[in-house]
C-alpha cells in the first residue's frame, strides 16, 4: 500500500501553508496542494504559491483555472438579477468559495485522493461552503480540517512551521482580505466594533483621479459586449475594464451587516467598484427595457438567488430553474447604460437602447395621451377606483 493522497484547497495563506506542511510530515501523506483560481489570484501570487507548496512538503502543485466556469455558471446570472445582499454587498468573495470547492473535489475525485483538507475555522460561513461541496461532490473522501478540529492559534501554526525550516511573512495584520473578481472583502479592525467604521488606510484601493469621467457599458441579453465604445468577447476582461475605471475614483467602497450561515451575525467591508457599477448600469437599463412585473418578479428570484449562493445552496435543484427565468427575462435587457464617475461615487444618466419602452406612440408621462382620449381616462379612474367606493360606501364613517 502506497501513501494516502490528500487534496488541500492551498490559499498560501498561514493556515493552509500548515495544513500542506503537517500533513506531509506528521501524517505522511501524498500532498497535492490546489489553488482554485476565480480571477483573485495574480501571476506573481501563483508562482509563490508554488515555490511555497514544494518547499512545505507538497508531492505536487496545481493551479486550477476557473474564472470562466465561475462567470458562465454564476457570475452572469448574478448580474441578470442586479444581486446585492441587503441592498448593498454584491456578495464578492463568497459566492467564488463555492466554484473553488467545485473545482477542488473535481481534481481530487480524478486522482483518486482519499482526503481533501481546506483551512476555515468554525467560526465562519467558509468551513460550510466548502463542507458542503466536498460532502455532495465528493462523497466518500475524507475532509480534514487541522485550523477547525485543532482550534489552532495563529501563534502556534507560525511556530510550527518556523521549527520546520519554512520562514513567511505570516505577521498578524489589524485587517484581513480576500481578493476576488467579483470584489474585496475586509474583515477585523474598527469592524468589530458596531459604532465605528473603517478608515481610508484600510483600503487597497485610493483616489488616483479626480476629474469626472463617463462610462458607457453596453449590454446584449443582458450581459456586457462593450466598455466606452471598446467590444469585448471576454466577460472577464470587460469586467477588469470597468473595475479598473471605478478603482481610480475608489467607487463600491461600503459594509454590510448580515446573517451567517451559522446564525450569529456578521460584518465585512469591502471595495467593488466593477460589480456596483455593472450592477447599477444593469438595472438602469431594465428600468427601460423590461414590463412593470418582469421587474417585479425578477427582483424577487434575483434575491432568493443571492440568498442561496451567499448560504452555500448553489447545488440545490432550484437554481437552474431560478437561472432559466433570469436569462429568459434578459431577452430584451439591449443598449448602453451611460455613467458619470467622480470621486468615492457616480451617477446614473441615460440609456440609448433600441427597446427603450418609454420611446412610447401612446404617450409621455405628464405631457401628452396618443392612445386614448380624455373621456377614456376619466372611464378608467372611475372602473379602478371601484373597489375603494365600494369599501367606503358601505363604512362612510372610518378615518384614515
Amino acid at each position: 500500500m502506497g501513501k494516502k493522497k490528500v487534496v488541500v484547497a492551498y490559499s498560501g495563506g498561514l493556515d493552509t501553508s500548515y495544513t500542506v506542511m503537517y500533513l506531509a510530515m506528521e501524517k505522511d501523506y501524498e500532498v497535492y496542494a490546489v489553488s482554485a483560481n476565480t480571477g483573485g489570484f495574480s501571476e506573481e501570487q501563483l508562482k509563490n504559491n508554488e515555490e511555497n507548496a514544494y518547499k512545505l512538503g507538497a508531492t505536487k502543485y496545481v493551479t486550477l483555472d476557473v474564472t470562466q466556469e465561475y462567470y458562465e455558471k454564476s457570475l452572469k446570472y448574478m448580474i441578470f438579477g442586479n444581486v446585492l445582499r441587503n441592498n448593498c454587498y454584491p456578495i464578492s468573495v463568497s459566492s467564488e468559495r463555492i466554484f473553488q470547492a467545485i473545482a477542488i473535489a473535481r481534481y481530487a475525485k480524478e486522482i483518486g485522493a482519499d482526503a481533501i483538507a481546506h483551512g476555515s475555522t468554525g467560526a465562519g460561513n467558509d468551513q460550510i461552503r466548502f463542507d458542503m461541496t466536498f460532502l455532495v461532490m465528493a462523497p466518500g473522501i475524507e475532509i480534514i480540517t487541522l485550523t477547525r478540529d485543532k482550534a489552532l492559534t495563529r501563534k502556534e501554526e507560525v511556530d510550527y512551521l518556523n521549527a520546520h525550516g519554512f520562514n513567511a511573512d505570516f505577521a498578524k495584520l489589524k485587517y484581513s482580505y480576500n481578493v476576488g473578481i467579483w470584489g474585496t472583502s475586509i474583515c477585523g479592525g474598527e469592524l468589530l466594533d458596531s459604532e465605528k467604521g473603517l478608515p481610508e488606510e484600510a483600503y487597497l484601493k485610493h483616489v488616483t483621479r479626480h476629474e469626472e469621467a463617463e462610462l458607457k457599458i453596453k449590454f446584449e441579453k443582458g450581459e456586457i459586449v462593450a466598455v466606452n465604445d471598446e467590444p469585448f468577447t471576454d466577460k472577464i476582461k470587460a469586467i477588469q475594464k470597468i473595475e479598473e475605471m471605478g478603482a481610480a475614483y475608489a467607487i463600491g467602497r461600503d459594509c454590510n451587516v448580515g446573517d451567517t450561515i451559522i446564525g450569529i451575525k456578521g460584518r465585512v467591508g469591502f471595495e467593488a467598484a466593477a460589480p456596483k457599477l455593472i450592477i447599477e448600469a444593469h438595472r438602469l437599463l431594465e428600468k427601460y427595457t423590461l414590463s412593470k412585473w418582469q421587474q417585479y418578479w425578477k427582483d424577487q428570484v434575483g434575491n432568493w438567488y443571492g440568498m442561496f449562493l451567499h448560504e452555500s445552496q448553489y447545488l440545490e435543484p432550484v437554481m437552474p430553474d431560478i437561472e432559466a427565468m433570469l436569462t429568459s427575462s434578459q431577452r430584451n435587457v439591449n443598449g448602453t447604460a451611460i455613467l458619470k464617475l467622480r470621486p468615492f461615487g457616480f451617477e446614473t444618466v441615460g440609456v440609448d437602447s433600441p427597446d427603450d419602452l418609454l420611446k412610447s406612440k401612446l404617450g409621455e408621462y405628464g405631457e401628452m395621451q396618443h392612445g386614448w382620449t380624455a373621456e377614456e381616462a376619466k372611464g378608467f379612474i372611475k372602473v379602478t377606483s371601484t373597489p375603494l367606493r365600494v369599501y367606503y360606501g358601505i363604512h362612510p364613517d372610518e378615518k384614515r
